[in-house]
């Protein structure tokens, strides 16, 4: 047979987008070897100036001013109508690239990479020879949640939770093309997966922490929006007592702001980092984590067993707006909108260690095990369709005693 090949469309808005796009490449190849080829476009940036420009001032808006997000997602949810059929802007290169690679699938991984680019991928390579599927990672449904992610002619179409699919559903997508599929993490996540013993040695010796003490993740997405240096305060006070991992994404500034805060606070045991490409394991190491509504960061919290402080610092975007609306139904986590909220979260659990144990329960209460292979089998059968012949399995192994509890 002739190789499958899967178009992936995402944009970096945010992390979590481009993440799930690359954990797809993964797997396929981890799963089919050569047989699928997949490829990636970055379609929002390379496409045309207006997308590009957008996917800037969102990235802008998301460091610096998370509040006006609500006219920016009010303004995008306008392309709903100008690609009721069409692509409106960057048709030409997406076009090109339909025309060169031929591509079987085309899966779309980004809410405004779903309406009009199936229509016009159908129409550039015929209606029978392509297959076209959406992976939407949020949530929950509501306000936040994109009308772009609703294209009703979409052969699959992936959510995240029954509720998110629900609300899929009720906006249009029809019911037997619908499916619920929570992870899409990379294949080392599987493997990499931390007991109670490796958790201790791995905070002591790989990062130089105390294998005991309770651990705060001060996390952030790529584009480094964060907050850490106005939450260090409230950890710092409990020195004898708390410590943290802090990551710092792609920003430098905070960064080198942060090797100077550690510098002059030896009392404080912390572990920094930039960019990092071990948050999975970082997770597995922490006793809470500090996030924005990340959907990606927040779904690698929930496998592994993480609590999740939200941080509603500037605001809550609407798409986070989801992710919130999720934890805080089921789980009731908390959300912190200044340091003074963290500083009398962190002070309340270690004067009551019992109402961390709770808020832990409360949110492991949301877990549930899947297959991370089922997802990849049904995408890649979607393109086989085309082809006529799916491509050889190599299995990968996995069962859900594999994911230990970490209670």
């Amino acid at each position: 047979m002739s190789k499958l090949r899967i178009l992936v469309l995402t944009s970096s808005t945010g992390g979590g987008h481009d993440a799930r796009a690359e954990a797809f490449a993964e797997w396929c190849f981890e799963l089919y070897h050569h047989d699928v080829d997949v490829r990636i476009e970055q379609m929002l940036e390379k496409s045309s100036v207006v997308n590009r420009t957008g996917v800037r001032l969102y990235n802008h808006l998301q460091r610096s001013a998370p509040w006006i997000h609500k006219l920016f997602y009010a303004f995008v949810e306008l392309l709903s109508y100008l690609n009721r059929r069409h692509v409106t802007f960057g048709a030409e290169y997406y076009r090109r690239v339909l025309r060169e690679y031929q591509p079987h699938l085309v899966l779309s991984v980004h809410d405004c990479l779903n309406r009009g680019y199936f229509q016009t991928a159908r129409e550039v390579l015929g209606a029978n020879l392509v297959r076209c599927a959406t992976y939407c990672g949020e949530f929950s449904g509501g306000w936040g949640y994109s009308r772009n992610w609703v294209e009703p002619t979409v052969d699959l179409y992936l959510s995240r939770t029954p509720t998110a699919a629900d609300y899929a559903v009720k906006k249009g997508i029809p019911p037997e093309r619908s499916r619920v599929r929570g992870y899409l993490m990379l294949p080392r996540a599987h493997r990499e997966v931390l007991t109670i013993t490796q958790r201790r040695e791995y905070r002591e010796h790989q990062l130089g922490l105390d294998p005991d003490r309770f651990t705060v993740f001060l996390a952030t997405g790529g584009n480094g929006a964060n907050n850490h240096l106005d939450l260090l305060p409230a950890l710092l006070k409990h020195a004898d007592r708390v410590q943290a991992i802090i990551i710092c994404g792609k920003d430098k500034e905070t960064y080198n702001k942060l090797v100077h805060w550690r510098a002059t606070h030896p009392e404080f045991t912390c572990h920094l980092e930039g960019y990092s490409d071990i948050v999975h394991l970082l997770m597995q190491a922490s006793d809470a984590i500090v996030t924005r509504g990340g959907t990606t960061t927040c779904a690698k919290a929930l496998h592994f067993q993480c609590p999740i402080i939200f941080n509603a610092f500037g605001g809550i975007m609407p798409q986070e707006e989801l992710t919130w609306k999720f934890f805080r139904n089921g789980a009731d986590s908390p959300k912190i909108e200044n340091a003074g909220d963290f500083a009398r979260l962190i002070d309340g659990w270690l004067a009551e260690p019992s109402a961390y144990g709770r808020a832990r329960e409360r949110f492991l209460a949301l877990r549930y095990e899947e297959d991370p292979t089922l997802v990849i089998h049904e995408l890649v059968a979607l393109a086989a369709e085309v082809e006529g012949t799916m491509p050889t399995l190599h299995p990968f192994p996995w069962t859900p005693e594999s994911t230990p509890r970490l209670r």
